[in-house]
C-alpha cells in the first residue's frame, strides 16, 4: 500500500502545471494547418484546435489589404482578417495611398436663377432695340413672324434660332459653364417656353410668347414635390442610384443602370444588388415625380 501511494505522489509532482487550457504543442499540432492568421494550440484535453494570432513579429514590411488599409506586415493583414472574421487580402506592398472619391452624377439642368437670367437679357435687349427705333414699336411681332415657320407658333427650335440669331448682342454666356452653355440655354429655352405655355402644348402662341418677354408679368413660382413636401429649386433627393434636381418645378434625374455598385442599404442585410430598373419603369417612376409637383402663387 505504502509503495502504491508513493508511486501515486511521484506522478502528481512530475505532472506539468498548465496557466492557461490553451497551449502550444508542437507534437499535437504537427499534423494540424490553421491557414494565414492562425496558430494551432492544444487544448486541456490534448486536442488540437486552430485561434486567431495574439501577435506577429515586429518586421516592417507594409503591405496594402483589400479593405484601404494599411499594415505593418502579412502578419498582421490575416491577423486581423482572422479577429475580425472578414475577407481581407493585400492588394499591393507599401502603404496605401489615398483614393480621391468618384465624383457623382448629377443631371444638367436649368435652375431658376438661370432660366431668370436669360429672360432678363433677352427682356434688356428687345427693350434697347424698341429704344433706338430698330425694327420699331413692333419688335416682339417681327421676330415672332421672322422665327414662326407658318403655324403661328414658336417652338423651342424657332425660339433658339431667335436668341442665337444675335448672339453678339445678346451676350448668351452662363455665368461659370462656358463648357457646358449650348446645352444649358437649350434647356433653359424650355423652362422660357413653359414660363408662359398656358395650354401646355410646348408651343408660345403670340400672346404667349409677348408675356414671356414682358418684363411685368409674374409667373407663379413653382416648386417641387414629393411625399407630400414641397422643395425648393436646387433641392436634390435620391432615387436608387440616381440623382435627381429640382429645377424650374420639375424633378430632373441622371439615368444610370444601378447594378448594385452603390452602397447597399445599412437596414437591409439580407438585401441583395438592387434590381435593375427597365427603361420603362423608370420613365414612370420619374413621371409618378413629376405629377406631384406644387404649384404655388407667392
Amino acid at each position: 500500500m505504502f509503495e502504491i501511494s508513493g508511486l501515486l505522489l511521484l506522478l502528481l509532482h512530475s505532472s506539468p502545471a498548465s496557466s492557461s487550457p490553451l497551449t502550444k504543442d508542437q507534437s499535437v499540432c504537427a499534423r494540424t494547418f490553421c491557414g494565414a492568421g492562425r496558430e494551432c494550440v492544444s487544448t486541456d484535453r490534448g486536442e488540437p484546435v486552430c485561434r486567431c494570432l495574439q501577435q506577429c513579429g515586429g518586421a516592417e514590411n507594409w503591405v496594402c489589404g483589400s479593405n484601404g488599409k494599411s499594415y505593418r506586415s502579412h502578419c498582421e493583414l490575416h491577423r486581423e482578417a482572422c479577429t475580425a472574421r472578414i475577407k481581407i487580402h493585400a492588394e499591393h506592398r507599401g502603404r496605401c495611398t489615398e483614393r480621391p472619391p468618384k465624383p457623382e452624377a448629377s443631371p444638367m439642368v436649368c435652375l431658376l436663377s438661370d432660366r431668370d437670367w436669360l429672360r432678363k437679357r433677352v427682356i434688356q435687349w428687345i427693350q434697347a432695340e424698341g429704344e433706338s427705333g430698330h425694327l420699331g414699336p413692333g419688335v416682339l411681332k417681327a421676330y415672332f413672324q421672322t422665327y414662326d415657320d407658318g403655324d403661328s407658333q414658336l417652338d423651342s427650335k424657332e425660339f433658339l434660332r431667335f436668341l442665337n440669331h444675335n448672339e453678339t448682342a445678346l451676350n448668351l454666356t452662363f455665368p461659370n459653364t462656358p463648357e457646358t452653355n449650348p446645352l444649358l440655354r437649350s434647356l433653359c429655352v424650355d423652362a422660357l417656353i413653359e414660363l408662359s405655355d398656358e395650354n401646355a402644348d410646348w408651343k408660345l402662341s403670340f400672346p404667349e410668347f409677348t408675356n414671356c418677354l414682358t418684363p411685368s408679368y409674374q409667373p407663379p413660382e413653382r416648386k417641387c414635390a414629393l411625399e407630400d413636401e414641397a422643395y425648393e429649386d436646387g433641392a436634390e433627393t435620391q432615387m436608387q442610384c440616381n440623382k435627381c434636381v429640382c429645377a424650374c418645378g420639375n424633378w430632373v434625374c441622371t439615368a444610370l443602370t444601378c447594378n448594385g455598385e452603390r452602397q447597399i442599404r445599412e437596414d437591409g442585410p439580407e438585401r441583395g444588388e438592387e434590381e435593375e430598373m427597365t427603361e420603362e419603369e423608370w420613365n414612370r417612376r420619374v413621371a409618378e415625380l413629376n405629377t406631384l409637383q406644387a404649384t404655388l402663387t407667392t
